[in-house]
């Protein structure tokens, strides 16, 4: 191909209209802020509601007692890149959550169909027998296994909490 016969894969060209289009715009903008000047404390959280408190609080407050199914897909394709012990830890902060465990549905997707994220699953599911009532009893925060015994310090006041801490942490690694 010569140099001459050289076509750009995207071209810009002058549209017509766009004295037209820039004063449609101006207007809106226009609206705008006069809407918005119309109120001194800036736009009321009735027209825009804002929700502050936790995801079972506002679920809750919108289906009553009646909590709706939940399924959360966790996706992981290169056990390179994404370690296992990642995919678990993530896996299992999820089965953690405060929600009612028979409204709760949790799918792992390998697509690298990986040998070493199977293993570590099945390994997973042993540790999610100890691990879930040790959040339940204790309210750890986080619920991640790697990031919550990376940063907790380990409990003094109490012999037989400190000996299930313990437990829980050698049964972790």
């Amino acid at each position: 191909m010569a140099k001459n016969d050289y076509v750009p894969l995207f071209e810009t060209k002058q549209v017509k209209g766009r004295i037209l289009f820039r004063s449609i715009a101006a207007s809106i903008l226009l609206v705008f802020i006069g809407f918005s000047s119309q109120f001194p404390d800036g736009i009321p959280s009735t027209v825009f509601p804002t929700f502050t408190g936790s995801l079972k609080a506002l679920i809750l407050e919108r289906f009553g007692k009646e909590l709706p199914g939940i399924d959360i897909f966790v996706c992981t394709a290169d056990p390179l890149l994404e370690p296992p012990s990642m995919v678990v830890s993530t896996v299992l902060s999820v089965m953690a959550y405060d929600y009612p465990p028979e409204k709760l549905s949790i799918y792992l997707s390998d697509d690298g169909g990986s040998d070493l994220t199977f293993y570590a699953m099945l390994e997973a599911a042993d540790f999610s027998k100890t691990w879930l009532p040790f959040c339940s009893k204790f309210k750890v925060e986080p619920r991640s296994p790697e990031a919550y015994f990376r940063t907790a310090s380990e409990p003094v006041n109490d012999h037989v909490n400190v000996q299930h801490w313990l437990s829980v942490k050698v049964n972790f690694k």
